[in-house]
């Protein structure tokens, strides 16, 4: 058996970006064994590692060399390969040229009584320490960053200089070079703790080097450190941390050696808003907050430093005076913005650019003032809160001209609500201001009231409505305004029932476009954003396990509203999986007439020509007619598909007892009109044809 060796590669750079640095982790996870496999490399596994100033690959179990192969490959027949007098044709010849071969070197063997030529390749064993410089540099010009730098004199480009490289082969270095950097058994250590070379004596002892160094070189082992310390400093305080992922993640590949540390800020800082304090520290120092039982804001934080653990004091203090500073900042500009009344800042709203083509954020404002009124009224809220989401809409993008947002801009709507407040508005008006973002995510919360929905509602609408005006609608691979989830967030809104309709809605938002000067074709547009929204619905009901064609079934009914699209889906989906009997009634009752039917002759029947069996479909179909479209009235979609269920005795009765294709033509006629009204009662619920064949 072949000796097994193990190969280290790191590419030491300076530090790299955080989430750059978890991008290439997942890369080089998929990359290398593919380039591996690539170049027929034999290994038994293979682990990535990081840190913010290394990327390393480690292989266990690699070969002394691959694997000899001989290839085989069937080529056209021998009378199209070779003319008659036993010369190659342009088939054999370009046959022979794909395979690296003469046409001297083909053979001819018979197949079922054909003879073909084939190709023999002869692949001979190759050492992998031939193989692997080429492929190791490959790795380090194949990751692909989001920027890139050049540096000194270099062509080349990666995230960040390389400063060193390590490819050994058990205790032979590989020549591998980028950028000046080559190849060697050096690596370097914690630049703090152990700055400097490190000497590799082989390859399998690179990690215990470098751990030696004080770095810890994974980012599962990191996250786990600081996972453990901030727990162990919750137990020494009584308090509890916020580590948000997105936070966690970026300190975790900030530090090569994290230790968590508990540190304190003044507490007359407590009287700002804690959203500033929670952004000052997550979004801008990567600090974590703690809170006391009640989930109060307290005012200790926890830090992660990458310095020397014997100089914690000193690292506490540094970062304590750091924060100090941004607290001081953030308190500056909070009482600076209350000395005035949330209404003030209106006016400058005009100098903040919402969209070239679509005009200014203070436009988008008196917009939506005028969409919250009309929701409003569609919604048949009473005059108070009518007024509320008026207001509420109008001051919604106030703060953004405020020093507290331009400072700190992700707490822009709920330091509106924390102005609103101190200006005097309702409980409501402040409410709505404060949460009129919501949704921002999957799993986002929606507003808490009706008034909250609707200008949180008018927001997303006007956004999309506009940027569909003006030909920014996104596209099937860039969507830069996020205009999906604002659909999705108006969608679940609407699903969690708020009582508007959608379509009147985009009616009333495009006509203030109309209204502004803003220049497109109306019903264009409109049918552009209907469809939008429908095809979100569509996404998200799919999303959540409903069949493909129950969608359609719903959908071909010609229904708009992404809430009744879902009701109805859900609703038709749960018949069809736990009431196979009403499921197999509609669809069956729908197939038998509707293969008959003959919408040419329309659906006015001659009573006085039914028989019996006749008469009672058509007073079952007159009954349902009427019970199906109350319960649609009252959107109980469950309701009119137990209505529709029923005409199943009904139906059965009359193919029983009635010859529809009489010899007498006005018979017949007055028949399939019948069949032509009982499929028209299915018309506005759903499609069931679309779902007869699957049921």
């Amino acid at each position: 058996m072949a000796d097994k060796h193990t190969l280290a590669f790191e590419i030491g750079v300076e530090e790299i970006p955080a989430f750059d640095l978890d991008s290439a982790n997942k890369q080089l996870e998929k990359m290398v064994p593919a380039a591996f496999a690539d170049a027929r490399i034999p290994y038994d596994s293979i682990e990535i590692h990081s840190s913010p100033r290394r990327l390393i690959v480690m292989a266990y179990g690699v070969a002394d060399a691959t694997e000899a192969l001989v290839e085989e490959y069937k080529g056209p027949a021998a009378k199209i390969a070779f003319d008659a007098d036993g010369n190659p044709t342009k088939a054999a010849i370009g046959f022979a040229r794909g395979k690296g071969l003469s046409p001297e070197n083909l053979e001819r063997r018979e197949v079922n009584g054909t003879e073909y030529v084939f190709a023999t390749k002869n692949i001979p064993a190759t050492p992998v320490a031939d193989l692997l410089p080429d492929v190791l540099a490959g790795f380090i010009t194949a990751i692909k960053w989001p920027r890139s730098c050049r540096w000194a004199a270099y062509r080349e480009y990666f995230v960040r200089p390389v400063r060193w490289i390590v490819a050994m082969l058990d205790d032979v270095v590989l020549p591998v070079s980028f950028a000046g950097a080559e190849s060697s058994n050096f690596t370097m250590g914690h630049r703090v703790l152990a700055p400097g070379k490190h000497t590799v004596d082989t390859a399998a002892n690179l990690l215990d080097v470098i751990r030696a160094a004080y770095v810890i070189p994974t980012q599962a082992e990191r996250e786990r450190i600081i996972r453990e310390g901030v727990a162990a400093i919750e137990a020494e305080t009584g308090f509890t941390a916020d580590l948000p992922a997105k936070t966690l993640l970026e300190v975790v590949n900030l530090s090569e050696y994290p230790q968590p540390l508990v540190s304190t800020f003044d507490e007359e800082f407590l009287q700002v808003p804690e959203e500033i304090i929670v952004d000052a520290m997550l979004m801008h120092q990567r600090y974590f907050p703690l809170y006391d039982a009640a989930g109060k804001l307290t005012n200790k934080f926890i830090i992660v430093s990458n310095g020397n653990p014997e100089c914690a004091a000193t690292i506490i203090d540094g970062n304590e005076r750091v924060v100090r500073a941004r607290l001081d900042d953030a308190k500056f500009f909070y009482e600076e913005d209350l000395k005035h009344p949330l209404e003030s800042y209106i006016e400058k709203l005009d100098k903040v650019v919402f969209q070239e083509s679509l005009g200014t954020v203070r436009q988008k404002a008196e917009r939506l003032e005028k969409l919250a009124c009309a929701l409003s009224a569609d919604a048949q809220l009473d005059a108070a809160d009518a007024a509320d989401a008026k207001r509420a809409a109008r001051l919604c993008k106030a703060d953004l001209v405020t020093n507290a947002v331009i400072e700190f801009t992700s707490v822009q709507g709920v330091m509106g609500s924390y102005y609103a407040a101190a200006s005097g508005e309702t409980p409501q008006v402040a409410q709505a201001i404060g949460q009129h973002y919501q949704p921002r995510f999957a799993g986002d919360a929606l507003p808490d009231t009706t008034v909250g929905k609707l200008v949180a509602l008018a927001d997303k609408l006007d956004t999309i409505c506009g940027l569909f005006a003006v030909g920014q609608g996104p596209t099937g691979s860039s969507d830069p305004f996020a205009l999906r989830r604002s659909a999705i967030g108006i969608v679940n809104m609407l699903e969690a029932g708020l009582p508007i309709s959608l379509a009147a809605a985009i009616d009333e938002s495009l006509a203030s476009f109309a209204a502004q000067g803003v220049a497109f074709d109306a019903a264009a547009v409109r049918a552009e954003v209907v469809d939008f929204f429908v095809t979100r619905t569509k996404v998200m009901l799919r999303d959540a396990g409903v069949n493909a064609d129950t969608i359609d079934a719903v959908l071909a009914a010609g229904v708009e509203e992404p809430a009744v699209i879902s009701q109805r889906a859900h609703a038709l989906e749960d018949a069809r999986a736990n009431d196979a009997e009403t499921f197999d009634n509609l669809a069956t009752a729908y197939a038998r007439a509707n293969n008959l039917r003959k919408p040419e002759l329309g659906e006015d029947v001659d009573d006085a020509l039914l028989t019996d069996p006749e008469r009672a479909l058509a007073g079952a179909v007159a009954t349902a007619e009427q019970a199906v479209a109350a319960a649609l009235e009252s959107d109980d979609f469950a309701a009119a598909l137990s209505q529709l269920a029923a005409l199943r005795a009904p139906i059965d009765g009359f193919f029983a007892d009635v010859m529809v294709m009489d010899e007498d033509a006005a018979l017949r006629d007055n028949r399939l009109r019948l069949l032509n009204r009982f499929v028209a009662v299915f018309a506005n619920v759903a499609d069931f044809g679309k779902m007869a064949k699957s049921k």
